[in-house]
């Protein structure tokens, strides 16, 4: 059995607790739902919340700790936000300052976590009705890019949206459509299928994060809301200071899929 199938959330979550994995979390713990990870102070808490409310497609909401809480009670008792990621990246005043796999030497008693809704909880249901997942026939990340397609306001926070892509056949992007779209706190169903510069998106062989992966003949990109939103938005709207998961290294909920998923 593959080491990441056979991998539960916790061992996963220990692994990076005691620095022994600092990789992207791609087909770990599979059936769990994976979480994009913001960490914000108290101060700008409610615009956030704000933000994610008015964006549900890149930004649905998992959990919201408590301010200066570690562990994340309601989605992975016993676990500890400073450290159950594979990796982090701080930001000050709208610059990445920092990529490290432990945030304790940052950690202060007046932040807030935000665990938002990652779509790698439903590629399991896409590859169980036979819709190959091209990043994991590639063993690679899944590759994610910037779009011209602006989110809405919320306080001090505004930006474009993120997307993330997986390549099919017209008739298959179509199914991938009708299966995710019974996943909304997981992003959902896709929000463009086909020409990427219908959404700004220049050249989809450079993705501005993870790698990128063939398109074979005969298929079409399939893009999805992107939890990786947030950190575009930090960018642009320049906090004093913020910290996210590194794109792709997802914090392990001990949440099924398919309790995400409408009927």
């Amino acid at each position: 059995m593959d080491e990441r199938a056979a991998t539960t959330p916790r061992q996963f979550r220990e692994l990076c607790r005691s620095g022994s994995y600092a990789d992207n979390s791609a087909g770990f713990a599979p059936g769990y739902a994976q979480a994009n990870l913001v960490i914000l102070p108290k101060e700008h808490a409610y615009d956030f919340l704000l933000f994610c409310q008015r964006n549900p497609k890149p930004c649905p909401l998992l959990e919201v700790s408590d301010v200066g809480a570690v562990e994340m009670t309601r989605t992975a008792p016993g676990s500890d936000i400073r450290t159950d990621l594979p990796k982090y990246r701080i930001y000050e005043h709208g610059k990445l300052t920092a990529e490290i796999s432990d945030i304790r030497d940052y950690w202060r008693d007046d932040l807030v976590t935000f665990l938002l809704g990652c779509s790698f909880s439903f590629e399991g249901a896409l590859a169980n009705a036979g819709l190959n997942v091209r990043h994991w026939e590639e063993k690679c990340n899944v590759p994610m890019y910037r779009t011209n397609v602006p989110c809405d306001s919320a306080g001090v926070f505004s930006g474009k949206l993120v997307v993330s892509m997986r390549p099919y056949k017209p008739r298959d992007g179509i199914k991938a459509a009708m299966i995710t779209g019974r996943y909304p706190n997981v992003h959902g169903s896709p929000v463009h299928m086909g020409n990427p510069a219908d959404i700004g998106i220049a050249d989809i062989n450079r993705p501005d994060y993870g790698d990128v992966v063939t398109i074979r003949e005969g298929e079409v990109p399939v893009f999805w809301a992107c939890g990786v939103t947030p950190q575009a938005v930090l960018l642009a709207s320049r906090p004093a200071f913020a910290i996210t998961h590194a794109p792709g290294h997802m914090f392990v909920t001990d949440i099924a899929n398919e309790s995400l998923a409408y009927m």
